[in-house]
């Protein structure tokens, strides 16, 4: 196939770049810097810088493309995730993106239209297992109302004749992206905390098995798909896992109460119980992650770190 990847240097796309490559396929893929244009072509694929704003740009790189993947995101640092302002620029490529996206690949006839999203727009769970047909709650938080205002682009580009597929992931981690390595230092220096129990589902799913999920889905019929691993954790394990895999102290414990002073909205979602299965996706592709557990994939990362010479330090 030929792939164009928007996307294509951040945490997930630089992986799903690597894993079509080496399967064989033709990737294009969007590079606004020279080392990672020179990193992409390393991989075997082609880079371009496109403004994914600019319409004219945008329909010439995805002209000829049977595929077309919204890998597209600037998620905050931790520190600034309780800042409204800082969600802008994600909530801009979901949307304003993803539709000018949409129309190019609708103009040029592209046959496939990938579309990142989050897991994080389901309600409340509690123990119950959450599919895609569970109930949604995006009421109190800016970036869950622009992930869902988002997806509507695939769902607009499936209406058109095309395969829209919607990938709603669980919580990131790797032992190589911006997020987890700013997690592992705040953990050393004693600034994460467990607020309340943290006894909620957090699901989780290592970029690895991200990428391939991905991949996977460019033989699904259309729809929305959840990608998480197999076990979730509570929330209260993860933060630990990912502490002891630091090489810290378990995370310090504040009260409930705190939650929205420290969080700001993003505790609206965060203190949520989302324990999210990805049966659809199995059923519909074969896809199964590698990692079964966020527990396992923190102990994979600690030795990942240990073999680097203390990476997280």
């Amino acid at each position: 196939m030929k792939v164009f990847v928007a996307g294509g240097t951040g945490a997930l796309g630089h992986r799903v770049v690597r894993d079509l490559a080496a399967a064989g396929h033709e990737v294009t893929a969007t590079a606004r810097r020279d080392d990672w244009a020179a990193y992409l072509k390393g991989l075997g694929a082609w880079p371009v810088d496109v403004d994914l704003f600019d319409t004219a740009a945008i329909r010439s790189a995805v002209a000829g493309q049977d595929a077309v993947l919204r890998l597209t995101t600037k998620i905050p640092p931790l520190a600034q995730m309780r800042r409204t302002e800082s969600w802008i620029e994600t909530g801009r490529l979901r949307n304003d993106g993803a539709r000018l996206l949409v129309d190019a690949s609708i103009v040029e006839g592209v046959g496939t239209y990938v579309h990142e999203s989050i897991a994080f727009v389901y309600a409340d769970g509690g123990d119950a297992w959450i599919d895609e047909s569970s109930p949604l709650d995006v009421a109190k938080a800016r970036p869950l109302r622009e992930a869902i205002t988002g997806e509507a682009n695939a769902t607009r580009f499936t209406k058109w004749g095309g395969r829209g597929v919607v990938l709603r992931f669980a919580g990131f981690y790797a032992g190589d992206s911006a997020q987890s390595l700013e997690m592992a230092d705040m953990a050393r220096r004693r600034r994460t905390a467990l607020i309340g129990p943290s006894r909620n589902y957090f699901s989780s799913i290592h970029i690895d098995d991200a990428a391939s999920a991905v991949i996977a889905c460019l033989q699904a019929p259309p729809g929305v798909y959840n990608v998480a691993d197999d076990e979730p954790l509570e929330l209260c394990d993860f933060m630990r896992s990912m502490a002891e895999a630091a090489g810290a102290k378990p995370p310090r414990k504040l009260p409930a109460f705190l939650g929205p002073t420290v969080l700001g909205e993003v505790w609206s979602y965060l203190s949520r119980s989302l324990r999210v299965r990805s049966d659809r996706l199995r059923a519909a592709t074969g896809w199964a992650p590698d990692v079964p557990s966020a527990r396992e994939g923190w102990r994979r990362i600690a030795a990942e770190w240990a073999a680097a010479g203390g990476t997280a330090r």
